[in-house]
Formats: C-alpha cells, sequence, structure tokens
C-alpha cells in the first residue's frame, strides 16, 4: 500500500528553494529503505511517478527533488548559479533523509541521464555516504564534437550564464509516441542549458570515470545501446573499469535514452527490482 505523495520546500545552500516530492509508504508497509530520484537535464522529478510508483510497491519509501534551475525550483532554466550546486543540492537531500528516516535506514540513489552524472559523481566524491546507487544512460560522455568542447572550454569563462538551447531531440527519448508527446505538452520541461551547466556535465563525466577503478559503492548501471542523446561508450568503459564484484551493468541493447519510459520497460524494472532484492 502506498500514501499519497506531497511536496515540500527544502532551503539551499544559497537560500533558493528547492522542491521536494514525496512518495511514502503506508504506515502498515515495512520500510526496506529510502530511494532519493534525481532526474535528468531539462525535465523534472514529477516524471518519476511511475518508477517511484514501482518502488513504493517493492517496499520503499521515494523522494525526489527538481534540481536548480528545473521544474519547479528556483533558478532560471537550465542555469547554474555555481559549479557544484548540484551535488551540494543532492548532499542536502541525503541529509534531509537521513534527519527523517533515521541513520540505520539504507538510502539509495537513482540518478538518470544528467542525474545519473550527478549521483555518479556525488558518490566518487563520497560527498555522503550511501547504501546502493543506480545509474539509468548516465551523462558519463556527453557526445560532444571538438567545436561543442571548445566552446565549453571558453563561454563558462565570459559568459557562465548565457543559456542555449540544451539540443535534447525529444523524438529520441523513447520509442513510445505518448511519452514524447507527453514530454512536449509538459510545461515543467524546458530546452535551457547554461555553459557553466555544460561545463559542470562535460567535467564530471572524465573525472567519474577515472575513479571508476576504485568504486565501493553497489551500484547497478542500466544503459540504452542505441541512446541518440548522448554516447553509451561512457557507460561501456565505466562498467568495463569498476569493479565487477561492485557494479552490476546491464545494456538494454535496442532501447532509447529513457529506459524507463520504453514501450516495453517491463525488463528494465524487472533488473533493478532483482538488484535491490538482493540487497534491500
Amino acid at each position: 500500500m502506498t500514501a499519497e505523495s506531497s511536496l515540500s520546500i527544502l532551503t539551499a545552500i544559497d537560500g533558493s528553494n528547492v522542491v521536494v516530492q514525496d512518495w511514502p509508504l503506508d504506515s502498515s508497509v515495512k520500510l526496506r529503505g529510502v530511494v532519493i530520484v534525481v532526474h535528468g537535464l531539462g525535465e523534472h522529478a514529477g516524471r518519476y511517478e511511475h518508477v517511484a510508483r514501482h518502488l513504493n510497491a517493492w517496499g520503499f519509501a521515494v523522494r525526489g527533488y527538481d534540481q536548480c534551475g528545473h521544474g519547479e525550483s528556483s533558478g532560471a532554466r537550465g542555469s547554474l548559479p555555481s559549479d557544484t550546486r548540484l551535488l551540494d543540492d543532492l548532499a542536502d537531500m541525503v541529509d534531509s533523509t537521513r534527519t527523517r528516516y533515521g541513520k540505520d535506514t539504507p538510502v539509495i540513489l537513482i540518478g538518470h541521464s544528467m542525474g545519473g552524472l550527478v549521483v555518479g559523481r556525488f558518490v566518487s566524491l563520497q560527498m555522503r555516504a550511501v547504501e546502493g546507487l543506480v545509474m539509468s544512460s548516465p551523462a558519463l560522455d556527453a557526445g560532444m564534437n571538438a567545436f561543442q568542447k571548445l566552446l565549453v572550454s571558453v563561454l563558462p569563462k565570459i559568459a557562465p550564464d548565457l543559456r542555449v538551447g540544451n539540443g535534447v531531440k525529444p523524438q529520441f527519448i523513447s520509442h513510445d509516441p505518448a511519452v514524447v508527446a507527453a514530454y512536449k505538452a509538459d510545461p515543467l520541461v524546458h530546452d535551457r542549458i547554461s555553459a557553466r551547466l555544460a561545463r559542470f556535465i562535460a567535467a564530471a563525466g572524465p573525472q567519474t570515470l577515472a575513479l571508476a577503478p576504485q568504486w565501493t559503492v553497489p551500484t547497478l548501471l542500466m544503459y540504452a545501446g542505441d541512446d541518440r542523446l548522448l554516447n553509451p561508450d561512457g557507460s561501456r568503459v565505466f562498467a568495463a573499469q569498476a569493479p565487477k564484484n561492485v557494479v552490476t551493468t546491464q545494456c538494454f541493447d535496442t532501447l532509447y535514452h529513457e529506459i524507463f519510459n520504453e514501450k516495453d520497460a517491463g525488463p528494465v524494472f524487472a533488473t533493478m527490482k532483482k538488484w535491490l532484492d538482493e540487497r534491500f
């Protein structure tokens, strides 16, 4: 059984608002752990309602939040006020979750795309202890060409807050036309990215990959083999370099970027359930 979801405000390090959505369990259900969901570029936590309800059915409370410059949280769309802001907000979420649920309740991070990069970088820096990590099509290699890399190296120095189109092509998020249509019609979805945010993504991927051989947090890496929005080689490199007894990897060869939103996402959820059942 699940309870109604609720919205609340978390005050960020700079005093701005971070909107948090909770999907708690009914009080009669034994809690196995708490999952914090970190969304991708241009989207928001509300798009993970169905993911949260799957997790609820398996005995996990779920917390999601709109990252800075996204959804209903503060900040110009696609902006990033400081290089570490996304990581700082996640640290605040973990602290808030520990306070709410107690230090003995397992905390698992799930991040998709840019969110997958954020949770991966967060864990690699050991900013807070967590008991598990799930990365979904993480942006470990953003697939930038030479010109884009040049822009990312120059623009943040002269115009860090300049925002341009993020290049996401909605037709490649999922094979399901209904998912694509809903994405296009969603008023909380945007197509902006600032120079500083682009630099964070470009830098954090290689930095996270460099630390893959030292990985210690139990991790499930799931990614789309037919990803048209970023380069899945980033996930392949991570899987090859990380300890096999720590990181479990599953590539879904024919799926597009949003593996939880594909026409047949059943195997994706089954893979995640099996991994969680073996550990929590």
